[in-house]
């Protein structure tokens, strides 16, 4: 013990000084990937309808002779993923979504391959990167679907803009201080966080993932390598710092209750992360929500529950009345 609280003073000062911020390009970004300046920061997105904002829809086929009519436009769907996460988490959804539904996701600052800056990664603060970019691809309207701490960014998102927003689906939410870890308690103190991030939070990557899923099938070593080469991106360490110091819950839990969006709450049984009560009580907080459980299943239902959670999702993003 006392050999371990010496290593921590000796390499207090290294820690510290080593946990740097990073902007512009990264190794191995994907050849595909699109990018938007949102207020300087390199952000990476995803838009099925393509094309520049504004850009009118293809006409539908006509007769000869008969006036071309524009095809309708499709209704807009928001996917927001979760802490240490990126786009890549709603590839098994977004086939089904992009039916019937223009779809628009991002790589939140801080993750996936958008920018690493200095500066806030608050929730409210991711929210009006994902508002400013929903701004620049001429999105007004649109649902909002989100995943375990992005769930935290969707609800402030629509605490800033309620009038954007017609519906909110989230998946495990991870939205109240009491669900906050004693080590991100401990990480809010100058100094000790970025200790504790330097030595551990790399460490045993394949540990956590398994804690994330019921079946442990999915934590397959190509996963497993895709989180190692994601925290090895620079700036990385210093961003997830940034993003846990961000989550001050207790300061804006008490609102929730004044979102009366239609909403809907996935939720894995057996998820470790963010138990089920949790779930419970968010369905109760929220005035016009529903909460489906998915039993045999962890923290990614849209991976473990693909088939269910994605019909029920589609269902609700469709239901013209709005109901959860």
């Amino acid at each position: 013990m006392l050999r371990d609280l010496w290593t921590l003073v000796v390499l207090l000062p290294m820690l510290v000084g080593c946990l740097s911020f990073h902007k512009g390009p990264m190794p191995g970004e994907p050849r595909d990937a699109r990018f938007a300046d949102v207020d300087g920061v390199r952000v990476r997105y995803l838009d099925t309808e393509g094309g520049e904002p504004g850009a009118r829809p293809a006409a539908a086929p006509r007769s000869e002779g008969e006036e071309p009519a524009p095809a309708p436009e499709k209704p807009t769907v928001v996917l927001v993923h979760g802490f240490a996460s990126a786009i890549e988490a709603w590839a098994p959804v977004i086939p089904a979504l992009s039916r019937t539904h223009r779809v628009v996701a991002l790589d939140l600052k801080g993750f996936g391959w958008t920018d690493r800056p200095e500066g806030d990664y608050s929730p409210e603060a991711q929210a009006r990167i994902v508002l400013k970019l929903l701004e620049l691809r001429g999105v007004q309207k649109t649902a909002l679907v989100a995943h375990s701490w992005g769930s935290s960014v969707a609800l402030a998102a629509t605490l800033a803009a309620p009038e954007r927003f017609t519906k909110l689906a989230l998946y495990d939410a991870w939205v109240y201080e009491d669900q906050l870890p004693t080590f991100f308690h401990w990480s809010r103190a100058d100094g000790v966080g970025e200790v504790l991030f330097g030595l551990y939070y790399k460490e045993r990557a394949d540990e956590r993932m398994a804690l994330a899923f019921f079946d442990k099938r999915f934590v397959t070593e190509r996963l497993v390598e895709e989180v190692d080469d994601a925290l090895d991106r620079p700036g990385t360490l210093a961003a997830a710092l940034a993003a846990v110091r961000g989550q001050r819950y207790a300061d804006v839990e008490a609102k929730y209750r004044t979102i009366d969006k239609p909403t809907l709450l996935l939720w894995g049984r057996e998820d470790l992360v963010t138990p089920l009560k949790y779930g419970e009580r968010l369905a109760r907080e929220l005035p016009n929500s529903k909460l489906v459980v998915y039993p045999r299943c962890g923290h990614f239902p849209m991976i473990e529950a693909l088939d269910a959670s994605t019909r029920d999702l589609v269902a609700f993003l469709d239901a013209k009345d709005g109901a959860p």
